[in-house]
């Protein structure tokens, strides 16, 4: 599989309120704010940083700071819109780009309804998509494919929660795009939701059924 499991006592911690169906609207935000931060770290790892001089209170030394100058945070709408908080603590100075997906009910197919982005985007540009369930793949390969149609070549992916049939998916329609996810639950159910899951997040978040 082509997702990192980010485990750490934290996170596991912060999953486990998310998954509870007693945990309100108000905590299960927060709860997803928390992951998407713990989770950008993850996804933060292996960028390449630059040395630069300073001077601290006693000499000079040398410091390291992230050397990419590009990334778009990429939230896919509407549940997306609960990670961006905390996926910016962790890239405050990332643009933020929308794509509005919605699933049909009676197909279980994407439906794209909202696309806000620049005709032509930087190739070098890192986009970080951020949804907090990637189920059957769907809407995770129609996000990435808006971006590839204006020439972003670079991404990573956080998801709260995966099925094994979405992170398979997207491994299809875009070999190598890493993925970060605090779980790969067992599978999908007959109506396509996650087991064991943790229901459906936009409603979870906003407090609508």
């Amino acid at each position: 599989m082509a997702a990192t499991v980010c485990d750490h006592p934290m996170i596991r911690q912060a999953l486990g309120e998310l998954r509870k169906k007693e945990t309100p609207p108000l905590e299960f935000r927060s709860r997803v704010g928390e992951l998407a931060r713990y989770l950008t770290y993850e996804a933060a790892r292996d960028l390449a940083v630059a040395s630069y001089e300073i001077e601290t209170p006693v000499m000079k030394t040398t410091a390291e700071r992230v050397a990419e100058e590009r990334i778009i945070l990429a939230p896919i709408l509407r549940a997306g819109l609960a990670m961006i908080e905390g996926a910016m603590a962790t890239f405050p100075h990332a643009q933020v780009r929308h794509i509005g997906i919605f699933r049909d009910e009676a197909t279980a197919l994407p439906v794209e309804y909202y696309v806000k982005l620049p005709r032509v985007l930087d190739p070098e540009t890192l986009v970080i998509i951020l949804d907090p369930m990637l189920a059957t793949g769907g809407s995770a390969c129609m996000a990435l494919d808006a971006f590839r149609r204006r020439g972003v070549t670079r991404f990573k992916f956080v998801c709260l929660i995966a099925a094994p049939e979405g992170v398979a998916a997207v491994e299809a329609c875009a070999p190598g795009v890493p993925i970060y996810t605090a779980s790969v639950d067992e599978r999908l159910n007959e109506k396509k939701f996650i087991v064991p899951g943790l229901g459906d997040a936009g409603d979870r978040c906003f407090g609508t059924t």
